[in-house]
C-alpha cells in the first residue's frame, strides 16, 4: 500500500511538472516554482500583462509631433477645404479637434460607450481595442485659407507669411485638381493603418458643416516588423529613399533647416515648419523593364547597397567629381542625386510614403507611386531649387509624373489649456 501511494505521487509529480512545461512552451507563459518543488509557491503570469508597451507619442509640445517623429508604417494624409465664413466656427473647430487628437494620440476612444442607443456614438468605434500604436497627428494650413478668389475670408490676410504662396508649376508638371492644393491638411500617422484612418475620420466627421474632404492619400512603407533593422525605406522602384536628412537629433540642424525661427516672418509660425506634398506617379511597368545599370545611373546609387555610384556604403560621401575609364562622371550630371543634392547648401527633411490606389484608367497599369513630404523652414530656399534643377533635367523623369501639388504651414505645437492653431486664430 505504501509501495503504491508512493508510485501514484511520484506520477503525478511527473505528470504535472510535464504539463507545466508543456504550458510554458505553448503559451509563452511564465512558471515559478519554489525551490520545494510543487509544494511551494506557482506563480503564472502571462507576458502580455506585465509588459509595458509604450507605443504613444505625446500631442502635446513644442513642436507638433509627425515631423521629427520616427516614421511610422502607415500613413493617411487628407486635405480638407473650408465651407464655414465664420471665423469663430473656425476657432470651434481647432479646439474640438485638439481634444479629440489628445484623446487619440494615447489610444483613448472619443467618448465613453454610448449609453443613449438612440443617437450615434460620438466615436465610430472602429479602433476599438486597438493600441495608439504611434499615432501622431499633424495639422496644417494652405495660402487658400488666408485669401481665396481675392477675398480675405476670415481677416487673417495680414497673418499670411510671404513663403505661403502655391507653388510654381514647375516644366513636365500634370497636376490635377483632385490632387491639389486645400485650405487645411491633416497628416495621421501610426504603425497600424486602421488606426490612422480612424483618425482623420473621426476628424472629418467633427468638421462637418465647416470643412470638407478635397482630397485624401493612404500610404505605406516597410512595417517595422519587417525590417527590424530600421534601414532606409525603399521606394517602389527599389532603391533607398530618404539617406540624406538632416540629423532631427540635432537642434541645431532643426533650428537651421526645419523650425521656422522668430523674425522668419508673422511670429504665429514660430515653431511651426512649411510641408511640401507631391502626389508621384510612378511607371513602374516600364521602370521593371530598365536594365539594372540604367536604373542605378538614373539614382546616381547602387541599388542593393544605396551607396553612390563608385562607393560601397550607403553613407558614403558621394564623389560628384570622380570619372570613369572613358573620362565619363561615375554619377551622371542628370541624375537624381547629382541634381538633388547641387552645391550641397539646400537641404529639407523628407518623410515620404509610397502609395497603391488600384488601376490607373488611362494606361490600365498599377496607379502608384510615391506621396512625397518633406518639412523646411523656407520653402523658397530649399524645395522649390531644388524641385526647378530636378524639373529641367532630371533622368528619373522618363518614369515618373507629378499629378499633385501642396504647400501648407504646419502650425507650431501647443500646450495643454491652449489649442492646435491659437497663434494663429487668436
Amino acid at each position: 500500500m505504501a509501495e503504491t501511494q508512493k508510485d501514484s505521487s511520484l506520477f503525478v509529480k511527473k505528470v504535472s511538472r510535464r504539463n507545466m512545461l508543456k504550458t510554458a512552451g505553448a503559451g509563452g507563459i511564465g512558471v515559478l516554482v519554489g525551490a520545494s518543488g510543487l509544494g511551494g509557491i506557482l506563480s503564472i503570469t502571462k507576458a502580455s500583462e506585465t509588459e509595458q508597451v509604450d507605443n504613444t507619442v505625446p500631442f502635446y509640445g513644442k513642436h507638433q509631433a509627425g515631423i521629427t517623429t520616427e516614421v511610422q508604417n502607415h500613413l493617411y494624409f487628407a486635405s480638407l477645404n473650408v465651407t464655414t465664413e465664420n471665423k469663430q466656427d473656425l476657432v470651434q473647430l481647432f479646439k474640438d479637434w485638439t481634444a479629440a487628437a489628445e484623446k487619440m494620440t494615447k489610444g483613448e476612444p472619443l467618448a465613453e460607450s454610448a449609453s443613449n442607443a438612440y443617437i450615434p456614438p460620438k466615436d465610430t468605434g472602429e479602433a476599438t481595442g486597438l493600441s495608439a500604436s504611434n499615432l501622431t497627428i499633424t495639422f496644417g494650413v494652405g495660402p487658400t485659407l488666408f485669401v481665396k478668389d481675392g477675398k480675405d475670408r476670415f481677416g487673417l490676410q495680414a497673418k499670411q507669411p510671404a513663403e505661403l504662396q502655391g507653388l510654381p508649376k514647375f516644366p513636365l508638371d500634370a497636376l490635377e485638381d483632385a490632387w491639389s492644393g486645400g485650405d487645411i491638411c491633416i497628416q495621421a500617422c501610426a504603425d497600424d493603418l486602421q488606426v490612422a484612418f480612424h483618425a482623420v475620420r473621426n476628424l472629418v466627421r467633427i468638421a462637418r458643416g465647416k470643412a470638407v474632404i478635397h482630397w485624401a492619400q493612404t500610404g505605406f512603407q516597410r512595417s517595422k516588423q519587417a525590417d527590424a533593422k530600421k534601414e532606409t525605406p525603399r521606394n517602389l522602384f527599389g532603391f533607398k529613399d530618404g539617406t540624406i536628412n538632416p540629423d532631427v537629433k540635432k537642434d541645431s540642424d532643426m533650428n537651421q533647416q526645419v523650425w521656422v525661427q522668430q523674425g522668419d516672418g508673422p511670429d504665429w509660425l514660430a515653431g511651426g515648419s512649411y510641408m511640401v506634398v507631391r502626389r508621384i506617379q510612378m511607371y513602374i511597368e516600364v521602370w521593371d523593364r530598365t536594365t539594372l545599370s540604367e536604373q542605378e545611373k538614373t539614382f546616381g546609387r547602387h541599388r542593393d547597397s544605396g551607396a553612390p555610384l563608385g562607393m560601397k556604403q550607403e553613407l558614403d560621401t558621394a564623389d560628384y567629381k570622380a570619372k570613369d575609364s572613358n573620362g565619363q562622371p561615375i554619377i551622371p550630371k542628370d541624375s537624381h542625386m547629382a541634381l538633388s543634392h547641387g552645391d550641397g547648401t539646400q537641404s529639407i527633411l523628407r518623410r515620404a510614403y509610397s502609395y497603391e490606389s488600384g488601376m490607373d484608367p488611362q494606361t490600365g497599369s498599377f496607379d502608384a507611386g510615391l506621396l512625397f513630404i518633406c518639412f523646411q523652414r523656407r520653402p523658397s530656399k530649399q524645395f522649390i531649387p531644388i524641385q526647378n534643377r530636378l524639373a529641367q533635367s532630371d533622368k528619373l523623369n522618363e518614369y515618373i509624373i507629378h499629378r499633385g501639388s501642396a504647400l501648407f504651414a504646419c502650425l507650431p505645437g501647443t500646450k495643454q489649456g491652449s489649442y492646435i492653431g491659437e497663434t494663429l486664430l487668436s
